[in-house]
């Protein structure tokens, strides 16, 4: 086992990470802070916004950036499952199959414009997603154990796209909506263009071996129990609201229990704070929520009402 991080050293290299990544991103400061927690959490992260706002690039940065080994896939109508995982090809030189392995086996996958795709294609990752393997003709692949999905996608509004499946997207730790910058961030884009520093030209500021200890550290915080009762609360609140539908899934509060020590961590503390959950539950629960029809009618948004369960579920103090 790693010899685990101080929580200063997790902090200051977090603060290291956000630095490089800022080479190369202009803003976008709490997405990268999501993607950390999402890296230590072992989760995986989906990028919701309009064209044109750095998704890509920014999956590109964190990945350089902490030394994890990059895969792309350009999700497309005609895309195919053998497409993503590979497939078992038959070689007549040594009449046997032969694996051909697809894009899915690296560290960090960025599954660009992830809605683009029919479902059937969509559901190839499901299996990646939660048990870190790939099954091809009977066989299991593993992949590896930090391997994430970032995947992006347009907002549903887009012509020429399709809903992610319910249980695709409760598969997804985070769902982070990616604003366009603001007036001096966007000055700044259009100042260093053409001069911007590529995601291939960042030099890692993290190496495997500080990745494992790190790992080490974050599984050390301490989760107390008044903070896992929070969190059922919060849970169980989703699904006895009226004006949904559908609520969390326990996975949602086993995952935002681990986003929650993992915020800890990089934060410097070895136990978990109320706030931790406040912060992280909107992006935890904002796209596991499916509105009652009434909800839809009036006009509501799941947003709205993870914002009001959060205010009225009583935390500890």
């Amino acid at each position: 086992m790693s010899q685990a991080l101080s929580l200063s050293a997790l902090s200051d290299l977090a603060g290291a990470i956000r630095e490089r990544i800022a080479q190369a991103v202009v803003g976008q400061v709490d997405a990268v802070d999501h993607l950390l927690v999402a890296l230590f959490a072992r989760g995986h992260v989906l990028l919701e916004g309009p064209p044109g706002t750095a998704k890509t690039l920014l999956a590109q940065s964190f990945a350089a950036t902490l030394g994890l080994q990059f895969g792309r896939i350009q999700f497309t109508p005609d895309l195919m499952p053998g497409d993503i995982l590979g497939s078992n090809l038959f070689n007549f030189q040594t009449s046997q199959f032969t694996l051909t392995r697809g894009p899915i086996f690296c560290d960090l996958l960025l599954g660009d414009e992830i809605n683009r795709t029919p479902p059937k294609t969509q559901a190839a990752l499901l299996e990646a997603m939660q048990e870190r393997r790939v099954t091809l003709d009977g066989t299991a692949h593993r992949l590896p154990d930090h391997f994430m999905v970032v995947a992006t996608q347009n907002p549903i509004e887009s012509q020429g796209v399709y809903p992610l499946p319910e249980a695709q997207l409760d598969r997804f730790l985070f769902k982070l909506t990616i604003p366009y910058p603001d007036a001096q961030e966007e000055a700044r884009i259009i100042a260093r263009y053409g001069a911007q520093m590529p995601a291939a030209d960042i030099v890692p500021v993290l190496s495997a071996d500080q990745l494992a200890a790190a790992d080490a550290t974050v599984a050390g915080i301490t989760l107390a129990q008044p903070l896992v009762d929070y969190i059922v609360r919060l849970i169980r609140a989703t699904r006895e609201s009226a004006d949904l539908s559908c609520g969390a899934s326990p996975r949602a509060g086993v995952l935002l229990a681990h986003a929650a020590r993992a915020r800890a961590a990089l934060g410097g503390r070895d136990y978990v704070l109320p706030d931790d959950v406040k912060a992280l539950a909107p992006a935890v629960l904002r796209h596991r929520l499916l509105l009652s029809p009434a909800a839809e009618i009036e006009g509501r948004q799941a947003e709205g009402l993870v914002a009001e369960i959060i205010a009225r579920t009583e935390a500890p103090r």
